[in-house]
Order: C-alpha cells, then sequence, then structure tokens
C-alpha cells in the first residue's frame, strides 16, 4: 500500500512538471527571425575568431561551421589557440546545433555539395590561413 502511494505521488509529481515545463523560447519566432538570430551568433563567432593572431606560440587550427540541410557544415573557420578555443568551441557547436533545428523548422535546402576541411593551415602575417 505504501508503494502504491509512492509511486501515485511521483506520478503526480511527473505530470505536474511535464504540464508546465518551459517551452524552447525559439519555437513562437519566425523562420526569418530565426535566421537573424542564427546570423548574430555567426558574427559574434568571426568576431572571436578574427581576434586570433599567430605566431611561434600559438597553433593555427580550423572548425567546421554550419549545417547544411542535407548534412556536413557549410565551411570551415579557420583560427588560432590564441584565443579562449573552448568558448569558440562551444559558440560554434550551439551555432550548428541551431542551424540544424532551422533547417528542419523551416524546411531549407542546399545544393548538398560536400565541403572540404582545409588541406592544411599556415600563419602569414599572423593571420591563420587555410590552403585548400
Amino acid at each position: 500500500m505504501k508503494i502504491a502511494i509512492v509511486v501515485l505521488k511521483f506520478a503526480s509529481l511527473f505530470l505536474l512538471l511535464s504540464a508546465f515545463q518551459c517551452e524552447d523560447d525559439t519555437t513562437s519566432l519566425t523562420c526569418e527571425e530565426k535566421m537573424s538570430q542564427l546570423s548574430a551568433m555567426e558574427m559574434s563567432i568571426q568576431n572571436l575568431a578574427d581576434t586570433s593572431v599567430c605566431n611561434e606560440n600559438f597553433e593555427c587550427r580550423s572548425v567546421a561551421l554550419g549545417s547544411k540541410p542535407c548534412g556536413g557544415p557549410w565551411g570551415y573557420l579557420v583560427y588560432s589557440t590564441s584565443i579562449d578555443t573552448l568558448k569558440l568551441n562551444t559558440l560554434v557547436e550551439k551555432y550548428n546545433q541551431f542551424e540544424a533545428k532551422i533547417n528542419e523548422e523551416c524546411e531549407r535546402f542546399s545544393d548538398c555539395a560536400m565541403v572540404n576541411p582545409p588541406e592544411r593551415l599556415e600563419c602569414q602575417n599572423n593571420r591563420c590561413i587555410a590552403v585548400y
């Protein structure tokens, strides 16, 4: 009998929490508003990457940026380890996930062409350059 009461209380709590769960704050936005948010996120990411410099103390790296509706990234962002790379990679991951969500919700399409990563990265004039 006590077990049944405990189970009933947990079930009631679960139903109550489910009924009042927070909605995703982007669900009420239009596709244009979501794309505007995505653009702002990309600008923030690009601005952070643009502050990076390379020299003998910092190495160049690249990360896949974007999410094509057919799969794969739109391109590769080049940066150096002179910046907060954990922050950059976290921003890029959120950006990629958000774009994938927008692709599905807004029924976006793309050319489905595969984008290859850079063959190598070079440091020229204290800037990381992708070589394809």
